[in-house]
């Protein structure tokens, strides 16, 4: 990439709403979630009378349900939180359409995210407020400086369980930081270590430490008596959701959800590690991560290691700092051949955790020669 482009980077910041701006939050959220459920509900009605559903039409139809006097709380929130709404199904028809992801479902209110589009023209920041349509002047908490009287672009509301976050993107001059033009780092992935470097870097697997094993540990106990509960407050046939089970199935979701931030947060530090070396070329494998999934004995564990994720991130990183990225063929024999010699041996097994090389006499470790192979890669 060439000097002074601009890349697009992602932004997060906490808001700390008052009682009143929480309650408009909340109801612009929900009108999100009727305006897609409604629209959805359109296009199956149509699809079931061999009609062509048209997302302009729905629009229109919607604008029309908007003027009733049973749906004028829908006027209470921004316009474009249930347009969005309704560009969203389209995005995930086409999707669908595409074979991409699967059948668009309804969405409810208690197994969905909290989320609502703000709309880019009403939204702009002063020292510690920001403004958004129809909420008003809203108090956030951020760690770093945020661009202003610049174009945002697809920001979003939404409550992760704990506070209110705003997402917004905005195009910023990528790094110019020179590169080291004689350092290719290659990186293997696995299970026993997140990540593997042709530099000699290694990451640990986070899963496996104290505070990890702690939590799951506390998760495990909190499960079990929610289903004791359960089993105790039973009604002949029926589970009675009494306020105990209420408050402990709230802390079970804390607790996913701080293990959710502590495996992102050590994948951000992981990939920050691995840029600051500034190469000029990172090479990594693409794994058939679904594939891998398929195994009932390792799936879990890949599950925790978030190798998409991990993907996800060092390769926009790679973009903002001008850094070439490739992602190797998944056929490609990094693991089995030689890193000195480049003798493959085909009958490597998974559970040989040292490479020995038949021709040269090689020794090394599995993972490391595989990395060194992957920085060594050629194209050609």
């Amino acid at each position: 990439m060439e000097g002074g482009e601009k890349v697009k980077k992602s932004i997060k910041i906490r808001l700390l709403p008052t009682e009143e701006q929480e309650v408009l939050m909340l109801k612009s959220s929900g009108c999100s979630r009727f305006a897609y459920n409604w629209a959805l509900n359109n296009c199956n009605e149509k699809y079931n009378n061999n009609e062509k559903y048209s997302i302009a039409n729905i629009r229109k139809e919607f604008t029309k349900l908007k003027k009733e006097e049973k749906f004028k709380w829908l006027n209470e929130v921004s316009s474009k939180v249930t347009q969005e709404s309704i560009r969203n199904l389209d995005k995930a028809f086409k999707s669908f359409f595409n074979k991409q992801s699967k059948y668009p479902k309804f969405k409810t209110k208690r197994k969905s995210k909290q989320s609502f589009y703000v709309r880019c023209d009403s939204l702009y920041f002063t020292d510690d407020m920001c403004n958004i349509e129809k909420i008003g002047k809203v108090r956030f908490k951020t760690n770093y400086s945020i661009p202003k009287n610049c174009k945002y672009s697809n920001p979003y509301c939404s409550y992760n369980g704990r506070c209110w976050v705003l997402s917004f993107s905005v195009e910023v001059e990528e790094n110019q930081t020179a590169l080291n033009e004689d350092l290719s780092i290659g990186i293997d992935l696995g299970v026993k270590d997140l990540a593997t470097c042709s530099n000699g870097d290694v990451f640990k697997n986070i899963n496996k430490t104290k505070r990890i094993k702690n939590l799951k540990s506390k998760l495990k106990h909190l499960q079990r008596s929610i289903s004791r509960k359960y089993e105790d407050n039973k009604q002949g046939s029926k589970f009675v959701k009494t306020n105990n089970i209420i408050k402990l199935e709230k802390q079970v979701k804390q607790i996913y959800r701080k293990l959710s931030n502590i495996r992102n947060n050590y994948i951000h530090q992981t990939t920050n590690k691995i840029i600051k070396h500034y190469p000029y070329r990172i090479v990594i494998e693409d794994l058939n991560v679904s594939g891998m999934m398929k195994n009932k004995h390792l799936s879990k564990a890949i599950a925790e290691q978030g190798f998409y994720e991990f993907m996800r991130q060092i390769k926009y990183k790679c973009e903002f700092n001008g850094i070439e990225f490739i992602q190797v063929d998944r056929f490609y024999p990094a693991s089995k051949t030689c890193s000195c010699c480049g003798f493959i041996k085909k009958d490597l097994k998974l559970n040989d955790r040292n490479y020995k090389c038949d021709k040269c006499g090689l020794e090394i470790d599995r993972d490391y020669n595989a990395s060194i192979n992957l920085s060594n890669y050629s194209r050609a």
